[in-house]
């Protein structure tokens, strides 16, 4: 669902909150010290390109997709030039030694430094982030294509169409966004052909209690169900029309008590049945159902939500609505990040996965930034443009790491992007 509005009203910018080590200061570098010791990639002599530079320069990449990689190393060291950081040597390093460097770095740090950092951000003051006692996430998935190399066909696989095979390979992954802040959390990668349901069994370890996760249909079954209870959260998923749930009791709100079972005998025995909510309803107009997944009129939504004063079941039809926040945020990191790179930069399954944790990492320090902003302009998140902060944060760093030597990052249509 695109946003209209552009950015924050006068008086408040979200160039007011970009600090000059924005890289620095949303990752910071003691983390990327303990994650390089644990994972063993600590620098032991003077690299080209030390691993904590590698770390900040993967992440850069993301914010730079449509700039040459050695344009976006010069700018990030006048960045931790400026810091003092002793890296002047480090411009000299020529696109094979950056390579080495991202390969002997791998995605494993990188993977875990996201795991590490990114995490719900919204307060009790965040607008848009929480439903009653709620905390609204919503888990779903989707893919990225990658550059058109054996290695990367043969890792991640490709997508059959009706003349043969798609044009690039497909990372698929699955994540979970806080609904609030659009800060994607918990993510997990894998090969096309893995679903999105089987992937889903290690996000949802992410889930906390006092969090309301929100799903699509696709992702039910009963032992998902269950894992996902387990954490302590409370759920609310789509159902298909088609599936088994019958009354049991009718509630003052219109909605529905029922069960849940893991196979067909359970069911006929009425035994380890699972109590669940039911809620049915039907949109009311064509545009509305243009809006959402699918053709059905009817929707039927289960929750683990089960007293209707808690939770009534107009709020709860209203709020799943809130499940398309996940489409946006997808549209931010697939879409405005990448700019017109049609793909992701790297030749190499290694690199490719190295390159999606930085591109999550580079969201979440957008998104950070989006959301301080937001607070201190007492705004919904979402009323701030996600394309025009990405423009600012890229204008300040490239204005503030600019030399009289060496000026700005050239116009990107000029740029070898390869």
């Amino acid at each position: 669902m695109a946003r209209t509005v552009a950015g924050l009203p006068e008086g408040a910018r979200v160039s007011d909150y970009i600090t000059l080590g924005v890289l620095a200061e949303r990752i910071p570098l003691e983390a990327i010290h303990e994650i390089l010791r644990k994972e063993g990639r600590q620098s032991q002599r003077q690299r080209s390109l030390p691993a904590h530079v590698v770390v900040y320069y993967v992440v850069a990449l993301a914010l730079f997709m449509e700039v040459s990689y050695g344009e976006v190393l010069r700018c990030l060291v006048e960045g931790l030039q400026w810091l003092g950081w002793p890296v002047k040597q480090l411009r000299q390093t020529g696109r094979s030694g950056i390579s080495q460097a991202r390969t002997w770095l791998g995605f494993e740090p990188m993977k875990h430094l996201y795991q590490e950092i990114v995490r719900p951000i919204a307060t009790e003051k965040t607008r848009g982030a929480h439903y009653r006692k709620w905390h609204s996430v919503s888990l779903d998935g989707s893919t990225l294509d990658m550059p058109d190399e054996a290695r990367n066909s043969e890792a991640f696989g490709r997508p059959v169409v009706s003349r043969g095979r798609s044009a690039f390979p497909k990372l698929r992954f699955v994540t979970l966004v806080e609904c609030g802040t659009h800060v994607l959390f918990g993510a997990v990668q894998g090969p096309y052909e893995r679903s999105e349901a089987t992937l889903a069994r290690d996000v949802i370890a992410r889930l906390r209690p006092g969090m309301l996760c929100l799903a699509d249909r696709y992702f039910f079954g009963f032992s998902l169900w269950q894992e996902a209870t387990k954490t302590g959260a409370d759920l609310l998923w789509r159902m298909k029309i088609n599936a088994n749930l019958p009354c049991n009791e009718r509630l003052d709100d219109k909605s529905y008590l029922s069960k849940i079972y893991r196979s067909d005998k359970d069911r006929r025995l009425d035994r380890n049945g699972r109590v669940v909510r039911v809620i049915e309803y039907t949109l009311d107009s064509d545009k509305e159902q243009s809006a959402s997944e699918g053709s059905e009129t009817v929707y039927r939504l289960m929750t683990t939500i089960l007293d209707p004063e808690a939770a009534p079941a107009a709020e709860l039809a209203a709020l799943y609505t809130e499940r398309w926040e996940i489409e946006t945020a997808f549209d931010e990191f697939k879409t405005h990040l990448r700019g017109r790179a049609v793909v992701l930069r790297s030749k190499t399954p290694d690199l490719v996965r190295q390159e999606f944790y930085g591109l999550l990492l580079a969201h979440f320090v957008v998104r950070g930034l989006m959301h301080e902003a937001a607070l201190k302009a007492d705004l919904d998140p979402d009323k701030i443009s996600f394309v025009h902060s990405v423009r600012v944060i890229r204008r300040r760093i490239q204005e503030t790491y600019a030399t009289p030597d060496t000026g700005p990052f050239p116009p990107s249509g000029n740029c070898d992007t390869s």
